[in-house]
C-alpha cells in the first residue's frame, strides 16, 4: 500500500488505499477501521501522518469518528448538483433511491408577513403550511417545510402532498416551473430537528431556503429545508 520512494505524500497513499477499500465494497459503512496506532507501526510511518489521512478522510466524509470508540466508514452522501431545477421525489429517483416523505404537518394559515412578501401575496392571505420529514431508502435526509399560496395552488391534500408536489403543480393543475433561487448555509441541529432526522443535537446540517417562480414568475412557492450535512452535499461547476 505505502511506496515511501514516490514523490506521492504517503498520507495521500493511505488517503487513496482505503477510498479503495470503501469503493469496492471491503469496508462498509459502519465497519471500524484498525487504530492510527496500527497502520503507523504497520509501514512504519508516524502517527501523525495517519491521523492527517484519517482528518482528510472525514472531512470528506468517507469516515467518520466517535469519541472513545474510534474511527468508522461513513454512510455515503448524496451528491446533488445545483444546475437545474428538481424536486427531491426527482433527485432520488435519478440515483436509484427511494423517495417517501413522512407528513408531519398540513393546514391552511394566514401568511406571515415574512411568508406574504416571499409569495408576494398580501399578508394573512392563506397558504398551506406543509411540514415534511424526507428519506431516502427509509433514511431521514431533510426536514422540509413549504409555504404554498392557498389561491394560486388549489385543492391541495395530505394524499397529495405525501407524493411529488411538483409532479402535483405541473401535471394536474397545468402550471409551469421554470426557476429557483437558493440560499445555503451551515447550521447545527436543533433539538427538534435532530428528533426528526434521527442525528444528535447539535450535529451539522444545512439550512437551505428556495424560492420557486412560475414562467412568468410568479412566486409559487417558498421552501425552508433542513438537510442532514452527513448525508448529502451539493456540487456545481463552474466555468472561466
Amino acid at each position: 500500500m505505502i511506496n515511501k520512494n514516490s514523490p506521492i505524500p504517503i498520507y495521500y497513499q493511505i488517503e487513496e488505499y482505503i477510498k479503495a477499500l470503501i469503493e469496492n465494497g471491503e469496508l462498509r459503512p459502519g465497519d471500524a477501521l484498525p487504530p492510527e496506532r496500527e497502520y503507523a507501526e504497520k509501514y512504519q510511518i508516524s502517527r501523525m501522518t495517519v491521523r492527517q489521512a484519517f482528518t482528510q478522510l472525514v472531512n470528506e466524509g468517507y469516515l467518520f469518528r466517535l469519541q472513545g470508540k474510534g474511527t468508522f466508514v461513513a454512510e455515503r452522501k448524496i451528491e446533488q448538483p445545483l444546475q437545474g431545477l428538481t424536486s427531491f421525489t426527482e433527485d432520488m429517483k435519478a440515483r436509484g433511491l427511494e423517495p417517501g416523505s413522512q407528513l408531519i404537518h398540513f393546514e391552511i394559515i394566514p401568511a406571515t408577513k415574512q411568508i406574504a412578501g416571499q409569495l408576494l401575496i398580501a399578508e394573512y392571505g392563506p397558504v398551506y403550511e406543509i411540514k415534511r420529514i424526507r428519506m431516502a431508502d427509509s433514511v431521514p435526509m431533510a426536514l422540509e417545510t413549504n409555504y404554498i399560496s392557498a389561491n394560486l395552488v388549489q385543492g391541495l391534500t395530505e394524499q397529495i402532498v405525501n407524493k411529488s408536489l411538483y409532479a402535483h403543480i405541473e401535471g394536474q393543475l397545468d402550471l409551469r416551473i421554470d426557476s429557483a433561487s437558493q440560499i445555503i448555509e451551515s447550521s447545527t441541529a436543533s433539538q427538534s430537528e435532530a428528533n426528526y432526522l434521527k442525528i444528535s443535537k447539535g450535529a451539522p446540517v444545512m439550512l437551505i431556503q428556495r424560492n420557486t417562480f412560475l414562467k412568468d414568475n410568479t412566486p409559487v412557492e417558498f421552501v425552508k429545508s433542513v438537510y442532514r450535512a452527513d448525508r448529502y452535499k451539493f456540487m456545481i461547476q463552474m466555468k472561466r
